[in-house]
């Protein structure tokens, strides 16, 4: 085994925020995907979900926004979410360019069902309300810094 050395700390694979982060994010996406399997969702689609039942009938742009998603990752999307009739997709009646998604019945109803994702994952976390609360804030303020580095 190689010695390490002072300057090699910071090429150290457990010294790296980016790799907490992402390592993080899979471990989130497991604990979600069981929940979500029984809501007929993928977590993309839950994230659009939750941006409609927050405000209904916004455009495909004002969601990839919200989403930090351009819509060629936002279509395909919505496309499946709109043959499992959760959302219909129409065009705007004052700019045609403008594709306008809003919740179906069968998708505002779905909405009672997801209620118990929030609960389910502060369970998991093993956190309190506070400290989850204190974590997103960091990693918003974080993510709108290196946002505002390369210019988005």
């Amino acid at each position: 085994m190689a010695r390490k050395h002072a300057t090699d700390l910071p090429l150290l694979l457990g010294n790296q925020l980016c790799f907490a982060i992402y390592s993080t994010a899979h471990a989130f996406n497991r604990v979600y995907k069981p929940l979500l399997d029984r809501l007929g969702l993928t977590y993309p689609q839950y994230l659009v979900m939750l941006v409609l039942w927050e405000r209904d009938g916004l455009s495909v742009k004002d969601i990839g926004e919200r989403l930090f998603l351009d819509s060629g990752t936002l279509t395909p999307l919505l496309k499946r979410l709109e043959a499992a009739e959760l959302i219909k997709r129409t065009r705007s009646t004052e700019d045609e360019r403008q594709v306008l998604i809003a919740l179906t019945s069968r998708g505002q109803a779905l909405r009672e069902k997801a209620r118990a994702v929030p609960q389910a994952i502060l369970a998991a976390s093993d956190c309190s309300v506070g400290e989850l609360s204190a974590m997103k804030n960091e990693l918003v303020a974080l993510r709108d810094r290196l946002n505002a580095v390369i210019g988005e």
